[in-house]
């Protein structure tokens, strides 16, 4: 098992390929510049979540670009999703949460 310091958190990451994976997969999400800022506002929001709906006039985006990274924040594990109706709600995971944290991106 490894250690990894940030300035906010430690990560710890087994040395199961499975693991390694998984992060890289978090990391390269995170790596474009829409997707961070989507997370950095789904983590802004009040209980970290936000609706589709709010999403997409505030990245300035058309709802279909928006819709594919929240699909691909949520296939790394970033994101859940939640149906309420016609509208999807976006949360950050407990993965995510953590994740976000080590990196400085979010307060504990």
């Amino acid at each position: 098992m490894s250690m990894y310091a940030f300035p906010m958190a430690t990560l710890t990451i087994t040395k199961s390929p499975k693991s390694i994976e998984a992060i890289a997969d978090q990391l390269k999400a995170l790596g474009d510049q829409t997707r961070l800022e989507i997370v950095m506002k789904v983590a802004a929001s009040e209980n970290q979540e936000l609706c589709v709906c709010d999403l997409t006039p505030s990245i300035g985006l058309s709802q279909g670009t928006v819709s594919h990274h929240l699909r691909l924040l949520q296939e790394a594990g970033l994101l859940d999703r939640e149906q309420r109706g016609k509208w999807a709600y976006f949360s950050i995971t407990e993965k995510g949460d953590t994740l976000l944290k080590a990196l400085g991106i979010i307060k504990k």
